[in-house]
C-alpha cells in the first residue's frame, strides 16, 4: 500500500469527489482554492508528489489531465500487467461541428472528423467530441476551441457539466434543476445563466461532459 501524507490523502479525495460529482478532475486553481493554498503552484507540487508515488497519472497537454490509479494492495506493476493491449484502449470518436436544428446531434452531416484517442483520458467512455465555442465556461477550464468529450445522456445531476440543445443552439453549461425549471449556469461572470422550462421550451439534454482535450500551439 502506498504511504501518503494527510495532505496528499486530502487532495486525492478531492480529486475523487470532483470526478464522481462532475465528471472532471479539478484544476490546480480549484485545488488551491479548496485547500487554502496561496497559489496553484502549491497544488501542482502535491500533484507531482502523488504522481511520483503512483497514486495518479498526470497527462501533459490536456486540460484537467489528472487520472486516478488503482491504489489497492497489489504488488508494484500488477495493474500495468493487466492493462489491455494499447490498440484496445483507443476510441474512435466523431467530432461534432455545427448542429442543424431538429436533427440528431450525431447525424452524419454534423460530423467534421474522427479522432483516435486514449480511453484512459476520460472519466467515462464518451460517445463523441464537441468543439467548444466561446468562453462561457472559462473558469471551469473549458476554453474556446477545446474538444469536449461527451457521453450521451438525457438526464443529469445538479452540478454536472452538460451539453444541451436549446432551439438552434448547442451549449455547454453546468446543470441545475429546481422543480420544473432548469438553469444552465456559465462559469464566467461575463455571461448570464440560461433558464429553461422543458415543458414549454425547445430543450434537449444531449449528454454529460466526461473529459477535455486541448490543442496546444
Amino acid at each position: 500500500m502506498i504511504k501518503l501524507t494527510a495532505r496528499q490523502e486530502q487532495i486525492l479525495n478531492l480529486i475523487r469527489d470532483a470526478i464522481e460529482n462532475t465528471g472532471f478532475p479539478p484544476t490546480r486553481a480549484e485545488i488551491a482554492k479548496e485547500l487554502g493554498f496561496r497559489s496553484a503552484n502549491a497544488a501542482e507540487e502535491h500533484l507531482q508528489a502523488l504522481a511520483r508515488k503512483g497514486a495518479i497519472d498526470l497527462t501533459p497537454g490536456t486540460s484537467r489531465g489528472i487520472r486516478l490509479r488503482d491504489m489497492g494492495g497489489e504488488r508494484p506493476g500488477a495493474s500495468q500487467l493487466m492493462l489491455p493491449h494499447p490498440a484496445l484502449m483507443q476510441l474512435n470518436l466523431p467530432l461534432v461541428g455545427r448542429v442543424a436544428a431538429g436533427s440528431p446531434i450525431l447525424a452524419q452531416q454534423h460530423i467534421e472528423a474522427t479522432y483516435n484517442v486514449d480511453r484512459s483520458l476520460f472519466s467515462a467512455i464518451p460517445d463523441f467530441l464537441l468543439k467548444v465555442r466561446g468562453m462561457s465556461m472559462r473558469d471551469a477550464g473549458i476554453l474556446d476551441g477545446d474538444l469536449l468529450a461527451v457521453k450521451k445522456s438525457d438526464s443529469a445531476r445538479n452540478g454536472q457539466i452538460i451539453v444541451a440543445r436549446i432551439g438552434d443552439d448547442v451549449t455547454v453549461k453546468r446543470y441545475r434543476k429546481s422543480g420544473n425549471m432548469i438553469e444552465l449556469l456559465p462559469e464566467n461572470p461575463d455571461f448570464e445563466p440560461i433558464r429553461v422550462n422543458p415543458e414549454h421550451d425547445d430543450f434537449a439534454l444531449e449528454g454529460l461532459a466526461v473529459g477535455l482535450m486541448r490543442a496546444w500551439g
